[in-house]
């Protein structure tokens, strides 16, 4: 195949994540359909048997809503499935890259067979496209945005600022979601299901007892701005912090930085310094984290 990037020993960024799917996949209207009984690789459109499709275990979206993935069943029973599936041969078979839940719909439909356009995809490109796709279609939650772009730098040596060219987000927001896999699992799930919004969580980074917060704040059902305020009560005020010497009412300029520092590697930071110098901590929750921290130090895969 000459339309996708050859693949490297140490994956990096390539030039054309800007253009978003276009890049990677090429330019999809200029494909023809071709017959089902075709083999091989050929980028065209062709039918397959809904059971010869498996899906990725790396697909970033994880959570499928029941009732919308229903009512996209009742549609495909009438309509047939008007969009392909994005798939790549894998053993026997086909891995979905893009459309897993066309996919799960298609089977509730009882359809036999379904249109799929083949690409013979490495592993970086099959889940950028995945990501790409989903954020497209808005159909991933911050959760799992969050966890694929971990993917994407842990695995494969991406930066956030190439990130952002790939989705057409900010580095900054690409932090801010990398931020909130600091917070506990119990907390990432409750986003992951609906009942905390990514603002909320935001709004719980950083904060003291955050899961007791978190359930104080679905069982109230409170808005972003309530949760804010929640977690500001929580915090201890800074006439107790200073009995405890623990440095409330920090300078703003040192506030500043950490937070500087702690967008720009999605983690925790806290600095501490006095007259013969100081400590700088970094805070993560996954090994995935721990990982990228020691490649970014050790100058492996950058």
């Amino acid at each position: 195949m000459t339309d996708a990037p050859t693949p490297l020993s140490r994956p990096k960024p390539r030039s054309g994540l800007g253009r978003g799917l276009n890049a990677l996949m090429g330019d999809l209207a200029r494909e023809e359909p071709v017959g089902g009984a075709q083999t091989g690789t050929s980028q065209g459109i062709r039918s397959l048997p809904v059971g010869s499709l498996t899906p990725h275990p790396g697909q970033p979206r994880r959570h499928f809503e029941e009732s919308a993935l229903e009512e996209l069943a009742q549609s495909i029973a009438q309509r047939g499935l008007i969009q392909p599936i994005v798939v790549r041969p894998h053993g026997t078979g086909y891995q979905i890259v893009a459309g897993e839940r066309r996919w799960r719909a298609a089977q509730r439909a009882r359809l036999h067979e379904v249109p799929v356009i083949v690409r013979d995809f490495d592993d970086t490109q099959t889940l950028e496209v995945a990501l790409v796709e989903n954020i497209q279609r808005q159909d991933l939650n911050a959760i799992e945005e969050a966890e694929a772009y971990q993917r994407l730098i842990a695995d494969f040596g991406h930066t956030q600022d190439a990130l952002g060219k790939l989705v057409h987000k900010s580095r900054s927001h690409i932090a801010n979601l990398l931020r909130l896999l600091e917070l506990p699992r119990q907390v990432q799930e409750r986003v992951l299901h609906g009942k905390l919004t990514m603002g909320h969580a935001r709004a719980l980074i950083g904060a003291p007892d955050v899961e007791a917060l978190a359930d104080k704040v679905v069982d109230r059902g409170l808005s972003v701005r309530d949760t804010e305020k929640l977690v500001r009560a929580s915090k201890p005020t800074q006439r107790d912090s200073d009995s405890r010497g623990d440095g409330a009412g920090r300078d703003p300029d040192l506030a500043a930085l950490e937070h500087q520092l702690g967008d720009l590697l999605g983690l925790g930071v806290r600095v501490n310094y006095g007259p013969k110098g100081g400590t700088l901590t970094l805070s993560y929750s996954t090994l995935d984290q721990l990982d990228m921290v020691c490649q970014r130090l050790t100058g492996d895969r950058l």
